[in-house]
């Protein structure tokens, strides 16, 4: 169903003008409006989730296969050296817009761009513990 207050809802729906990379009946992928790299994408679903705790898992295997068409066109029409798919849940995460979306980045060499984390070292008894909190 389709969330009348969220702009990607609009979008997603052609409500709102994009530049439309792809679409089908269930998402549509534009270029986004501030692209880290040349042809920066996000993929969205037609029908509003919020994130993807919220997504159908027939949605989100979907997204993903749609992500690899995508992927493989970008690189071979693009030329890009990598790509970094995206995927962010919660404003602590870097989501800013509630409705479930992957970002498509084409990575150049030398292009500016981090897609970042500091590593922690962690022994094998906070491992375990955290695999059992997971796992239990």
């Amino acid at each position: 169903m389709k969330k009348d207050d969220c702009i990607f809802c609009k979008i997603a729906n052609g409500e709102i003008s994009s530049k439309t990379l792809y679409e089908d009946e269930e998402f549509r992928v534009i270029l986004d409006l501030k692209p880290a790299a040349k042809g920066h994408a996000l993929i969205l679903p037609k029908e509003h989730a919020s994130s993807l705790y919220e997504l159908s898992d027939e949605a989100a295997s979907k997204a993903l296969v749609l992500a690899k068409k995508m992927a493989a066109r970008m690189t071979d029409r693009l030329e890009c050296d990598g790509l970094n798919l995206v995927q962010n849940n919660g404003e602590t995460a870097g989501q800013t817009v509630m409705h479930f979306h992957m970002h498509i980045i084409p990575r150049y060499k030398n292009d500016g761009q981090a897609i970042d984390w500091e590593p922690k070292d962690v022994s094998q008894e906070e491992l375990e513990e955290v695999k059992k909190q997971i796992t239990e």
